[in-house]
Formats: structure tokens, sequence, C-alpha cells
């Protein structure tokens, strides 16, 4: 009895030592797992679990992109580069300089790599990562994109737009070593970009406003909405039903309050209520926050200027530095301030 408690005794100290080392060697070894080379906590998970750092930007050598198909209202695998061919070609006209296509790319393939670890919405109930729709980033497949261009261009547009993808072939947008959160891109400026922090609410260091020029040229630069007053009112009481504003009163009861950095308007006031530029854009189908009002005859004409939310990369003006003869690193060093271009590493 005596024999068999000494050796209980002998086998509960060895457990003890044992799990001691353990925890001594996970103790030296938890910092080199967790900390980048700068010595900070620096990391952004995959659903796949691997890690991106400013050390390493990791994807599965055969890893797959699951698209959620709106159309089919179901999950599908696609290759990465071939996935970003379809985004480009769905985001951008084919005719644009070869240098925004490459720009859209890299742009792109960013957004998809954000979207591994903060799954969209729309596709995460379809276990898959990204939708095709703007609620993400459009994507179509190439034949349904061929067959939507003319016929004389189609395989000329796709083979344009496929060297444009292949010669940025895993590249993304990084700053800090970490995959942007926000790469976010428009149609349209009306000769500058949106600040995050004025749009958003949030600061996002590389979001800043900065000059978009040369985008006259572009079809919905300029676009105007007229309606009576009496359906203006009508729409703003819809939503802010306690508004104090008449037909009578209504030139008096509108003016902008506030204006963001680029010029675009931050706050508009209606008969004593401050309505955010980006919520009054939405009320009306507006084309851009960068617009006038003009009462006259009880008839409001709303005249804007560009065509999106105005933060990241304007694509038109990205096609109008390409032909300028500026390169796609230009392109979105640019848009996206103090931003690297890093590549994927394959796992």
């Amino acid at each position: 009895m005596v024999k068999n408690n000494k050796r209980m005794i002998d086998d509960n100290i060895r457990l003890v030592l044992a799990m001691t080392i353990i925890i001594i060697v996970m103790i030296i070894l938890l910092p080199f797992v967790f900390l980048d080379k700068n010595g900070s906590s620096n990391k952004f998970e995959l659903n796949n679990n691997n890690i991106i750092t400013s050390s390493a930007i990791q994807f599965p050598k055969n890893g797959k992109v699951k698209l959620y198909n709106s159309e089919s209202n179901s999950a599908e695998e696609i290759d990465l580069e071939e996935y970003i061919m379809g985004v480009v070609a769905s985001e951008m006209p084919a005719n644009f300089n070869e240098e925004a296509l490459k720009a859209q790319a890299v742009a792109a393939r960013t957004f998809y790599i954000n979207r591994r670890n903060n799954k969209c919405s729309n596709a995460s109930s379809h276990n898959a990562e990204i939708c095709d729709t703007v609620h993400c980033q459009v994507y179509m497949d190439k034949n349904k994109r061929l067959s939507l261009w003319n016929s004389k261009d189609a395989e000329k547009n796709w083979n344009k737009i496929e060297k444009a993808v292949m010669d940025t072939k895993g590249q993304v947008l990084t700053y800090n070593g970490e995959v942007l959160e926000y790469p976010q891109y428009f149609a349209v400026s009306f000769g500058k970009t949106e600040e995050a922090m004025d749009v958003l609410s949030i600061d996002i260091p590389y979001l800043k406003s900065t000059d978009s020029k040369g985008e006259e040229i572009a079809p919905k630069f300029k676009s105007t909405k007229q309606m009576s007053a009496e359906e203006f009112i009508s729409e703003i009481k819809k939503k802010y039903p306690n508004v104090d504003i008449k037909t009578e009163n209504i030139k008096e009861g509108i003016y902008v309050e506030k204006y963001n950095k680029s010029g675009s308007v931050n706050i508009i006031k209606v008969g004593g209520i401050s309505i955010k530029g980006s919520e009054f854009r939405k009320l009306f189908n507006l084309n851009s926050t960068y617009f006038t009002l003009d009462i006259r005859d009880d008839i409001v004409t709303m005249s804007c200027t560009g065509y999106g939310h105005g933060i990241g990369m304007s694509q038109w003006g990205a096609n109008v530095m390409g032909k300028n003869g500026y390169t796609y690193i230009d392109i979105l060093k640019h848009y996206y301030s103090g931003i690297e271009v890093e590549k994927l590493e394959y796992n």
C-alpha cells in the first residue's frame, strides 16, 4: 500500500514537472508567434487561419474565391485571378487606359482579400465570402461579359483586361503592413475625392481628400434633377415628418450648414432640421454630395457634379492619370495616401 502511494506521488510529481516545462516553453515562444517583425501585434486573420502581416501577406497556393452568385442564389468557387478579371471587366470600361485597369485590379483584389476576413452579409449565409453585386463588387464571368460587349471588340476587351490583371497578379494595397480595410473606389469625382471622416465619420489615414483633375469628359460628370416644391417637401417629410417647411418659405428654409473639406455638402439645414449631405443624396437619389439647390417658380433644381460616394480612387480620374503617363502604382499612391503595393505570398 505504501509502495503504491509512493508510485502515485512520483507520477504526480512527473506530471507537474512536465506541465511546468510546457508552460515555460509556451511563455518563451508566444511572443514570437503573435508579434510581427516590428514587435507589435499586427495580424489580419483569414477564414482558413492564414495570417496577413507586414512581413508576410499569405494566400493559399490553390485557394479559391467563395463567391455568392445572386442570380443562381448559390455559392461557387473561382480562382482568385479569374475572379479579379470578372470584377475589372464589370467595374471599369475596357477602353480605359491599361494603367487604370491595373490600378482597378489591385484595388479589387485588395477588397476581396479583406472580405475573406470580413465576410459579406449577403454571402455568409450561403457559405461564401463575397457577393457579385454592387453590395461588394460587381462580377460577371467571361462568357456573360463577352456576350454584353460588341462582338467585334469582345475578345480584344477581355484580353486587355486579362493582361492588366496578370501584370499585377497577387498585388494588394497595404498600410503599415496591413491589407487595406477600406480600398474604396467610385466612378467620377467632382475634382476632388472625399475625406473618410467627412463621409463615414471614421478617421481612415489612407482615405484623405485629394485632387482628381480632368474628369469633365465623363458622361456622368454633371447631372440635374428637378421637381416641384410641393413634391420636394413631401419627399423630405416622408423621412423627417417634423420638418417645419412650406412652399411659401422654402427658399429661406433651406441652406448648407457645413461643407466637407473637399467642398461637397456635409450638412444641409431643411426647415430647422440638420440633414447629412450623404443622407440628403440618398433621399433624392442624387449622383453625389457635391450639389447645389436652385428654387424658383416653385421648382426645385438639384445640380450635381461627380458620381459616387467620392471616397478612395476615382475610376475616371485613374483613367486620366494613366493617359497622362502615370503608372498604376502612381495612381494608387495618389488616391490612397501612404500605402504600399505588396504581393501575396502563396503557401
